[in-house]
């Protein structure tokens, strides 16, 4: 089928055995075709009408040299002609000239990406969810730019004519357009790579309906597991005063104060103030109070996950589309709320099984980091819950392993997250130094360094 063979022009490279770890800028990685150390790299100029040049030779001398790299040039080219309807690369010339046969071939792709990704509904409907895959994939950069790489944003910023461009067959054009500088040719192969992984993420969102089991955790939590005494989406405000250590910035001493207590509060050097806002749940005459964030991963973070990753599959990267952290007061809470969990499944008529448990929070065993850039110092309580029909990620903390997840140097999420987007290899991946001209040893560091500077000041 013609799908098929579509989804092969996004995905010319062999997968990684699920479990091995690796960057994604390594001769393994499944995403060649973004390498710019590659055979397949974005040359300063495009000529296609010398095939013969001693240019031309030179490269296909080099490509050859590894046997797989010319099987997904061989793939990746007839994969190319078939999309835009072409039969070689001296039709391209025609192609970039002629608007209306441009058009044409742009409701077929788009025809043919909704048969790949099992689209349902009209034309218009099925060019608006390929639109909205594109996007999806400007979100992945400019959620980078917006947040952990904010100071280098115009640095980062994407071709306007890029950011605009929605279609796959005008994106994939821009690629052999000479007229297009190389940072925004680059940017289209960039962003049509991005593209498929969104549509594939959406393909497995609509497969596990996670929308509906999402909206079924929710309904089970206030149903079953939160108090009644409080109504639905109703908080205790607290505040978290701790101490920290100069020599990491970890939790020595913590106390929990109320909101007039805290505005009364001096805090001295090494000390933080921390918002809680608290719900319950009862068990027996009690009510525990309890800390929680719950999350549906939004596609641009599954999408930079499978990068960090190394893999095009949602259905194996992309083990934790629902997720609860949740933060107590003490372990013996934590053991309380576990039980509290099962019991509640039980009265929702499902069985609760717990599973890939790791529990580093008394400190008698280390975290097992096997995500690039976490740390083995890490403590923390989780653990996957199976039960109506839903997989859920728990991460649960008691307030000390709490602050420290936060604030603790070499622990703390924002060091975490700058860390695996450089260490995986992602960064180098969608914003090459020969391109984008950066330094990413030095940024890295940089953006470690702001943001121990943000949380110690």
């Amino acid at each position: 089928m013609k799908s098929v063979a579509l989804q092969k022009f996004f995905n010319t490279s062999t997968p990684l055995h699920h479990g091995a770890e690796m960057s994604v800028i390594t001769e393994d990685s499944v995403f060649t075709s973004l390498q710019q150390h590659g055979p397949l790299a974005v040359e300063d100029k495009i000529d296609l009408s010398q095939p013969f040049s001693k240019k031309t030779r030179m490269w296909v001398r080099n490509l050859s040299q590894q046997r797989i790299n010319a099987t997904k040039y061989r793939a990746l080219r007839s994969q190319i002609f078939e999309f835009l309807g072409i039969t070689s690369f001296t039709q391209l010339s025609e192609l970039l000239q002629n608007y209306r046969h441009q058009e044409e071939r742009s409701h077929r792709a788009c025809a043919l990406l909704g048969n790949m990704f099992g689209l349902d509904g009209t034309v218009r409907e099925i060019e608006a969810r390929v639109h909205e895959y594109a996007r999806t994939a400007d979100a992945v950069v400019n959620s980078l730019s917006g947040k952990m790489l904010k100071p280098y944003a115009s640095s980062i910023a994407t071709t306007n004519e890029i950011e605009v461009a929605n279609d796959p067959v005008t994106l994939l054009l821009i690629m052999f357009n000479n007229r297009y500088h190389k940072k925004a040719r680059f940017e289209a192969r960039r962003k049509l790579v991005l593209m498929n992984l969104a549509g594939s993420i959406d393909q497995r969102e609509r497969e596990t309906e996670i929308e509906q089991k999402f909206s079924n955790f929710l309904h089970f939590l206030n149903d079953y597991v939160w108090s009644t005494n409080l109504k639905i989406g109703e908080h205790d405000i607290v505040y978290l005063h701790s101490q920290h250590t100069e020599e990491d910035f970890r939790c020595t001493e913590v106390q929990i104060l109320s909101a007039g207590q805290a505005l009364a509060t001096q805090l001295a050097k090494g000390s933080k103030l921390t918002l809680l806002k608290r719900r319950r749940f009862t068990t027996g005459n009690r009510d525990i109070p309890i800390y929680v964030s719950i999350r549906k991963k939004p596609p641009e973070a599954k999408v930079l996950k499978l990068l960090r990753k190394n893999e095009k599959n949602p259905a194996v990267a992309v083990d934790d589309e629902l997720g609860l952290m949740a933060v107590l007061d003490s372990v013996a809470d934590i053991k309380t709320f576990q039980n509290h969990l099962t019991r509640s499944a039980s009265k929702a008529d499902s069985f609760m099984v717990l599973e890939d448990i790791s529990d580093t929070l008394t400190g008698s065993s280390l975290y097992k980091a096997t995500a690039v850039g976490s740390s083995p110092k890490t403590e923390m309580l989780k653990f996957f819950a199976r039960l109506g029909g839903m997989r859920v990620e728990f991460i649960i903390h008691t307030n000390r392993s709490w602050l420290n997840y936060k604030y603790k140097k070499d622990v703390a999420h924002d060091e975490y997250e700058i860390k695996r987007i450089f260490d995986s290899g992602v960064m180098e991946l969608l914003f090459p130094k020969d391109i984008f001209q950066l330094d990413h040893d030095s940024i890295r560091d940089d953006m470690i360094g702001r943001s121990r500077r943000r949380i110690e000041e």
